[in-house]
């Protein structure tokens, strides 16, 4: 297997981050002692015009400090998306797991026609025009992280026509 490219860090605090919690789940471990409560929540953040989204998992004994270490992991989580103006260039299939997301382009003023997590993703990523299917798990976790895997593996036409060692024109 190839090694993972080097991703070079966003700074999260020139960007003007927007969070959304995903999922919040009640987490019960037993013990000798009885039953330990937690929560743990999934929580993504974004910048619509700078492109840029991240997830983030944080887990607690109570919801509010759980949704804060989930934000605290999303902004370290943080990637730029390749879009056109307002869709995304091509289609693509994302998996994780057995979470697979679906995304095609849109024209303008389709809006964006997703179902809960991955139209969180979407939203955060500021795409405004783009039809997606969730197919396979609805269990967010795996949703959210197919939907990223999907948005990562965008590309752009210059980029497209460096790879292929060609003139920008001949694409």
């Amino acid at each position: 297997m190839a090694a993972a490219p080097t991703v070079k860090r966003i700074d999260p605090n020139t960007l003007n981050l927007k969070e959304q919690v995903v999922s919040i789940n009640r987490v019960t471990k037993v013990v000798k002692g009885g039953k330990n409560m937690s929560f743990s929540a999934l929580v993504v953040v974004g910048d619509p015009a700078a492109k840029v989204v991240g997830y983030g998992i944080g887990k607690a004994k109570e919801v509010p400090s759980a949704i804060r270490k989930g934000i605290e992991a999303a902004k370290k989580n943080l990637r730029r998306i390749h879009t056109l103006a307002t869709t995304i260039p091509h289609q693509v299939l994302g998996r994780y797991g057995s979470g697979l997301v679906l995304l095609k382009p849109a024209p303008e003023g389709t809006g964006v026609i997703a179902g809960g997590p991955v139209r969180a993703v979407i939203t955060a990523a500021g795409i405004p025009n783009v039809l997606t299917k969730s197919i396979g798990t609805h269990n967010p976790h795996n949703v959210v992280k197919a939907t990223v895997v999907a948005l990562e593996l965008l590309r752009d036409k210059a980029e497209m026509a460096e790879m292929r060692g060609l003139a920008l024109e001949k694409l």
